[in-house]
C-alpha cells in the first residue's frame, strides 16, 4: 500500500529500506535467469517535487542490488533524469519530466514499472521534498516479479559439421545428469562429448530413429540406446535427458520409454574427464552435429550456449523456427511469432488474449447495452443503386461466417448477435420466448429462414458456447460443442456488411416481429469472446475504444461469465416483472406468489380437515342407528338389508368421492 510522507528534508531525509526475506544470492539468481523482471514504483504528490528535472538535482531517489544510487522513476530508462511522462511527452507541465517535478498544490503522480534487471530489486527509498507547507507524499514499492526462463531459449545453431562449442571440463566423477532439447535434419552427429585418459562421456543421434548415451568410467563402454518408432530428424524441437550415477545409467528421449541399464557391482565407478566439454562436436572435429540445441543443463547448472556462440565461427546465437513447434500452443486464432529466442502468439484477430490466447474476454450486458462495431463502406455506396454499384456489391459478397461466442443469461426472449448489410438482409442469433435457441438468416432470395435449437432452455443460468459456421452454402450449427444443425442453401448471397450489434440494436425499424420481441430488452447477463471472421467485436470494445469502429450504448462491465456461473447469477440477471412487455401475466413478484400460494395450502388443508370430520361424524351415526335397529325381526332386516346395503354402498362412495374431491382440491 502507500505509505505517507511527511516533514522530510535534504538535511533530514526520509528513508526506508526493504527486506525481501531472501539472501541477495538468491534474488541475484532468480533475476539472472528469468527472461523478464520488473518492479512497480509509485510516488503521489503534493507540492513535493521527485528527480527535479530537468537539470536539478533530484529530490528522490532509490537504491538498487550493487547498492548503487539511481535517478530514474518507473517507466523510464537508466541514465536518463526522467519519469515515463516524460519520455512519452505527457507530462502535466511540459517544461519538466516529471509529473511531480511540477510542484503544484493538487495530488499528482508518476508510476510505472522499473524493468532493467541488472538494478533489481529496490533495496531502498529515499525522499528529500516533504517539509513545505502543504507539501506532502506518498510512495510504493510493488514486488519483484520475474518471468519466463531466460535459459529455456537459450541455443545454438550449428551451421557445419566441423563446427563446435567448448566448455570446462565436466565435473560429474560420481554422478551425471544431463539434459536438452535438439532439432535436426541430419541423420547422425554428436550433442556433446567430454573425454579423458580413457574415460569418457558422449551423447549423439546415430540414425534417424536412435538417440545414444555411451560412458566409460574404466570398466568398458557402456550404451544406453532409446529407439524412437518414429523419425528424430524431423526438424521438430525434442528433449533428451541422461543420467548416471552408482546404481544405473539411464536415457530418456520425450516420452518414450526410458532406457536403464544396471551399474556392475565391481569395478571402477569414478568418471574421470580431463579435456574440454565439447558441444555440439567432438575433440576429432568429425561426426560433428548439424541443427540446434537449446536449454543444455549439466547437474543443474545452465550452459550460456548464446555467448558462447558469438565468439565462435560456425556456430550461431538462437535458432529460428520455433512456431513449426510450438505453434500450436497459439490458441483460437492466436497467430504464433517468431523471435529471436523463442515465439510469442499475437492474439490480435482472436477473440481470446493472454500469452496463449486462451484467457476469454467477457463482459456483463444490462437491459438496453449493445455494442456495434460497423464495417468498412463498400465503395461506391449509393442510395439509387445502379448496375455498375451492384457489380461491386457483388465483389463483397461474404462467402463464409464463422461465428464463435458464449452467454449467460435468464432472461427470454433476449436479442444476442444482429448482423445486417446494406441491401436489408440480416443474420440474427436470439432466444425465443420459451429458451430456444434461433438462428435466423433474411437473405434477397430465399427469403427468412429459421434454424431452432429445441433441445432446451437456454436462459437457465448456465453458460452456453455456439459456434455458427457457414463455408459456402453449407450452414453448421454447434451449441456447448454438440453439432445441432446441418442445413444447404439453395443459394446463398449474404454481401455487404454493414455493421454487427451485440445486445439491442438501437436502428430497429427493419426487424421482423419476432427479432423486435427479443430486440424490446437486448440481452441481460454476460456475453464472452466473441468472434466473427477476424474480427472480434467485444475485444475491440474493451480493449480498444477509441481506435476500433465500435460504438458501445449503456452500461458495459467487464467481467468473467465462467466466475459468474459459479457465483450467484441473481446479481446479473434481472428478474421479469409484472410489466413484461410480452404478456407473462404469471410472473410476479416472488414474495407475493409465495404468501398466495401459503394461503392457498393453509386453505385447503382446513377443508380438507373439516369434510374428514364431517365423514367420520356420519359414519358414527349411521353406525349407532343401525344398533339400535337390531330388535327388528330377521325378515324385515333381511327384506331391509339390501336397501341398507345400497344405501351404505352408495354413502361409501359418495364418502370417497367427497375425499377424493378433497384431495384434488388441496393438490391443484
Amino acid at each position: 500500500g502507500l505509505t505517507r510522507v511527511q516533514g522530510a528534508a535534504p538535511e533530514k531525509p526520509y528513508t526506508m529500506s526493504f527486506n525481501y526475506n531472501s539472501s541477495a544470492e538468491q534474488l541475484e539468481a532468480v533475476i539472472s535467469s528469468a527472461e523478464y523482471c520488473e518492479q512497480e514504483a509509485a510516488y503521489h504528490c503534493k507540492k513535493s517535487r521527485l528527480l527535479n528535472t530537468p537539470n536539478g538535482m533530484p529530490f528522490a531517489w532509490w537504491v538498487g542490488r550493487a547498492n548503487e544510487k539511481h535517478l530514474y522513476w518507473g517507466g523510464s530508462l537508466p541514465g536518463i533524469q526522467q519519469c515515463a511522462c516524460g519520455l512519452e511527452e505527457s507530462c502535466l507541465d511540459m517544461r519538466y519530466f516529471c509529473n511531480c517535478d511540477a510542484d503544484r498544490e493538487e495530488w499528482t503522480n508518476d508510476t510505472g514499472l522499473l524493468a532493467f534487471k541488472d538494478h533489481l530489486p529496490v533495496t531502498q527509498m529515499v525522499i528529500t521534498d516533504t517539509n513545505r507547507s502543504n507539501s506532502e507524499a506518498a510512495w510504493k514499492i510493488g514486488p519483484l516479479r520475474c518471468y519466463g526462463d531466460r535459459q529455456f531459449w537459450n541455443a545454438a545453431s550449428f551451421n557445419t559439421e566441423a563446427s563446435y562449442l567448448h566448455f570446462p571440463t565436466f565435473h560429474a566423477e560420481v554422478s551425471a545428469d544431463i539434459s536438452f532439447f535438439f532439432k535436426t535434419t541430419a541423420s547422425s552427429g554428436v550433442f556433446l562429448e567430454n573425454l579423458g585418459i580413457k574415460d569418457f562421456i558422449r551423447v549423439e543421434i546415430r540414425s534417424p530413429k536412435e538417440i545414444t548415451f555411451s560412458i566409460d568410467v574404466g570398466n568398458g563402454p557402456t550404451e544406453a540406446t532409446v529407439q524412437s518408432p518414429t523419425p528424430l530428424n524431423d526438424n521438430q524441437w525434442h528433449y533428451v535427458r541422461a543420467e548416471r550415477n552408482l546404481k544405473q545409467t539411464s536415457l530418456q528421449v520425450d516420452s518414450l520409454p526410458k532406457k536403464v541399464l544396471e551399474a556392475p557391482a565391481e569395478g571402477h565407478f569414478r568418471l574421470q574427464l580431463n579435456s574440454q566439454l565439447f558441444v555440439g562436436g567432438t575433440a576429432s572435429r568429425q561426426k560433428g552435429f548439424l541443427g540446434c540445441i537449446r536449454s543444455l543443463h549439466l547437474n543443474g547448472q545452465k550452459l550460456d550456449l548464446e555467448e558462447r556462440a558469438k565468439m565462435t565461427p560456425g556456430v550461431k546465437p538462437g535458432c529460428p523456427g520455433h512456431c513449426s513447434s510450438y505453434g500450436n500452443l497459439c490458441h483460437n486464432g492466436g497467430k504464433c511469432v517468431e523471435k529471436y529466442n523463442g515465439y510469442s502468439c499475437d492474439c490480435t484477430n482472436s477473440a481470446y488474449e493472454g500469452p496463449f490466447c486462451k484467457e476469454e474476454v467477457s463482459a456483463l450486458f444490462e437491459t438496453g447495452t449493445s455494442i456495434t462495431y460497423i464495417f468498412q463502406e463498400p465503395y461506391p455506396v449509393t442510395k439509387n443503386a445502379s448496375t455498375s454499384s451492384s457489380a461491386i456489391y457483388a465483389d463483397a459478397v461474404m462467402s463464409k461466417e464463422n461465428i464463435a461466442f458464449s452467454f449467460l443469461t435468464a432472461r427470454a426472449p433476449s436479442l444476442l448477435l444482429y448482423i445486417n448489410t446494406y441491401f436489408h438482409e440480416y443474420l440474427a442469433v436470439i432466444l425465443s420466448k420459451n429458451g430456444n435457441l434461433q438462428v435466423r438468416y433474411k437473405l434477397s432470395k430465399d427469403g427468412l429462414l429459421i434454424f431452432t435449437i429445441d433441445s432446451g432452455n437456454f436462459a437457465n443460468r448456465e453458460l452456453h458456447h455456439v459456434k455458427i459456421n457457414r463455408e459456402g452454402r453449407e450452414l453448421i450449427i454447434q451449441v456447448d460443442q454438440v453439432l445441432k444443425l446441418k442445413h444447404n442453401f439453395s443459394e446463398i448471397d449474404f454481401k455487404a456488411i454493414k455493421s454487427l450489434t451485440l445486445g439491442k440494436v438501437t436502428d430497429s425499424v427493419s426487424l421482423d416481429p419476432e427479432v423486435s420481441k427479443a430486440n424490446a430488452y437486448g440481452f441481460t447477463g454476460c456475453l464472452s469472446s466473441v468472434q466473427y471472421n477476424h474480427i472480434a467485436p467485444l475485444k475491440a470494445a474493451l480493449r480498444h475504444p477509441s481506435i476500433a469502429p465500435v460504438t458501445v450504448k449503456g452500461s458495459l462491465t467487464e467481467s468473467s461469465c465462467a466466475s459468474i456461473m459459479e457465483a450467484d447469477v441473481n446479481t446479473v440477471t434481472t428478474i421479469y416483472s409484472s410489466s413484461d412487455p410480452f404478456g407473462k401475466s404469471d410472473e410476479r413478484e416472488p414474495l407475493t406468489n409465495a404468501v398466495r400460494s401459503d394461503s392457498a395450502v393453509i386453505g385447503g388443508v382446513i377443508a380438507v380437515v373439516i369434510f374428514i370430520i364431517f365423514c367420520i361424524v356420519a359414519v358414527m351415526s349411521r353406525f349407532l342407528y343401525q344398533h339400535k335397529q337390531a330388535h327388528r325381526s330377521s325378515q324385515t332386516k333381511e327384506k331391509e338389508y339390501p336397501e341398507n346395503l345400497e344405501s351404505s354402498f352408495k354413502a361409501d362412495i359418495d364418502l370417497q368421492n367427497t375425499v377424493s374431491e378433497c384431495k384434488r382440491e388441496y393438490f391443484i
